[in-house]
């Protein structure tokens, strides 16, 4: 039989492509989530909250399409629960773990989180959601890896490193938590130190051990740098040691090689750095935007790049970034960071295949991030709205009730500001496969950072002052990147544009744990009234109830019958494996029957 050359090249992509497919994992993982308050990472007794006995918490390692189960056991005394910080939980919003999506993890019980990487590559993170735990640990880094058969837009490096970098209080998350009803805590007494990887610096003369990273010379490393923290963007720089920005969110970059990198609450970036100097030990530093802490103060953070045969300790003082109060040159450096059109990420076919030239928006959200005193409490709010939590999901209200009870769609206006400061329930419908422009405003003197879940957004403006329709003219629409947090400078505005592909009921938060917890968030629901599974999962078998769907007490005695409960799934036995990974081995199996009929019938 001969083939023609159009038929070896398509054949030879579908292979590529069933190779994708073909060699997703199931991963799975038990987590016991505990609290230690012997870890004393600021030298002070308080609660720390580890995963397995680790702070911070175990890597997740995956792949593009892999399956991740993980088994969380709640052995704190109060509720918990984790979100992937920028996976898109594609169609699956029932995974999120956010209080909008999911019941909590009561104390003393565990619940098995599901979700699969579909179609993103990248460094990115995980951190528990509800309570103000986050000041308090649980976070620890996710990679997701190209599949094989996709091609990395850079040599394989030597090695690669995690580095979670944020602040901490001296106090417990549980006393930051409780004294947020006053003024003081809840606008200003900001963190009190920098750790990296959980550890402090090393130019605290208390410290006994820091963090290091060994590397030979000659050699390429890759460090994905993570902003755990609450309230700090930060400056990130090695002595001596040039970086080459590579990657963020799941997106790759263009090329650009840096002296210092800036990183909001909440971003994830790769860099390479090559170790090209003389074998000695070498500062790593991340210090605080808008701070005049200097190099000993507790909130820089300080390790070391040691060379395998160095004996030479660092000399000198830890080198100086950006300047921490210039905004200008931190939105310079923004505006530096872009897609990389012609690689591919997850897919074979190149990032910039997926482009946002020529888009027709469907709707624009103008959202301003404020604070205001309601009732006497000080608050967070957007556009005068400070969020309500509500005892029940908004995603299970969704299933069991169409809302009703829960929340009212649309109550409050998402391009204007609220004409009083109130409280509410704030969900916003987000046009299901229509094209969404985002202009986020910030009038507080913090630098704020928005993420969205669900979603990645082309960053395609910043500027400083009010923003109007005739700046769209200044907007990059030729290669944004594309990523799922971007920063708002103080007194400015960002500009995004996402397309909402994603049916579900998804977060619009500031990443500012204060802000977030006292109210500066959203819920944008993508609706799509199709029942197809493939369009949106259905609850998963082990769905949690609670609110006004919260199973009644079991029966007195055996013989009684039990009381229903709302059409929720009974539990699922994790050894059969989850319906997802099913629909993911018949997709196998028809794409080889289309791809085999496709070849054959060249």
């Amino acid at each position: 039989m001969a083939f023609s050359g159009v038929s070896v090249i398509k054949f030879a992509y579908i292979l590529g492509m069933l190779m994708v497919i073909a060699n997703a994992e199931d991963i799975f993982l038990e987590w016991h989530v505990a609290i230690d308050t012997g870890i004393r990472p600021v030298f002070a007794d308080q609660p720390v909250i580890t995963i397995n006995g680790m702070f911070p918490g175990p890597l997740i390692n995956c792949s593009t399409n892999d399956m991740i189960h993980v088994n969380v056991f709640n052995k704190m005394d109060e509720p918990l629960l984790f979100t992937w910080n920028g996976i898109q939980q594609r169609l699956n919003s029932w995974q999120d773990g956010v209080s909008g999506t999911n019941c909590p993890i009561q104390p003393g019980t565990n619940w098995t989180y599901v979700f699969q990487t579909k179609d993103q590559i990248g460094s990115f993170f995980y951190f528990p959601s509800i309570n103000f735990q986050k000041a308090g640990g649980g976070f620890g880094p996710i990679r997701i890896n190209n599949r094989i058969a996709i091609n990395v837009p850079f040599p394989k490096p030597e090695a690669e490193f995690d580095l979670l970098i944020g602040d901490w209080y001296q106090e417990s998350y549980k006393e930051i938590r409780s004294k947020m009803k006053k003024m003081q805590w809840a606008y200003f007494s900001p963190p009190d130190w920098m750790l990296m990887n959980g550890k402090v610096s090393l130019m605290n003369p208390n410290t006994t051990e820091h963090e290091s990273f060994t590397v030979t010379k000659g050699k390429t490393y890759r460090f994905r740098i993570s902003n755990v923290g609450t309230a700090w963007s930060f400056n990130f720089r090695i002595q001596n040691h040039r970086m080459v920005l590579v990657e963020t969110e799941g997106s790759y970059t263009n090329k650009i090689k840096l002296d210092s990198l800036d990183v909001h609450v909440g971003q994830s970036y790769s860099v390479l750095v090559t170790a090209d100097k003389n074998p000695a030990d070498y500062y790593i530093v991340a210090s605080p935007k808008l701070s005049h802490a200097d190099a000993n103060s507790s909130i820089y953070g300080v390790v070391v790049l040691h060379y395998d045969n160095s004996t030479t300790p660092p000399i000198g003082i830890p080198p100086k970034g950006l300047d921490p109060f210039n905004m200008q040159l931190s939105i310079d450096q923004a505006k530096d960071i872009r897609w990389n059109l012609t690689t591919g990420a997850a897919r074979p076919n190149p990032q910039g295949t997926f482009n946002v030239t020529n888009v027709t928006l469907s709707q624009t959200f103008i959202l301003q991030g404020s604070s205001a005193g309601i009732d006497g409490a000080p608050l967070y709010t957007v556009n005068n709205v400070s969020y309500l939590t509500p005892e029940t999901p908004l995603k299970l209200a969704d299933q069991f009730a169409n809302g009703s009870g829960v929340y009212e769609l649309d109550k409050f206006p998402v391009n204007a500001s609220n004409v009083d400061a109130i409280r509410g329930v704030f969900v916003a419908t987000g046009i299901h496969r229509g094209w969404i422009e985002i202009v986020f405003k910030n009038e507080l003197e913090a630098i704020d950072s928005w993420h969205l879940d669900g979603f990645g957004f082309y960053t395609v403006g910043y500027g400083i002052g009010d923003w109007n329709p005739q700046l769209r003219s200044r907007y990059n629409l030729y290669d944004p990147v594309v990523r799922s947090t971007v920063q708002v400078y103080p007194g400015a505005w960002t500009a995004v544009y996402a397309y909402l592909d994603n049916p579900g009921m998804w977060n619009l938060r500031s990443q500012l744990l204060k802000n977030w917890h006292l109210g500066q968030e959203l819920y944008v629901r993508v609706y799509d009234a199709d029942p197809n599974p493939n369009k949106e999962r259905p609850p998963p078998e082990n769905l949690l109830l609670c609110g006004n769907f919260e199973p009644p007490p079991a029966p007195p005695t055996p013989s009684a019958p039990s009381a229903p409960t709302p059409s929720a799934p009974s539990p699922k036995d994790p050894s059969k494996g989850s319906a997802t990974s099913q629909q993911v081995a018949w997709f196998k199996i028809l794409t080889i029957y289309i791809a085999t009929t496709l070849f054959i019938g060249q």
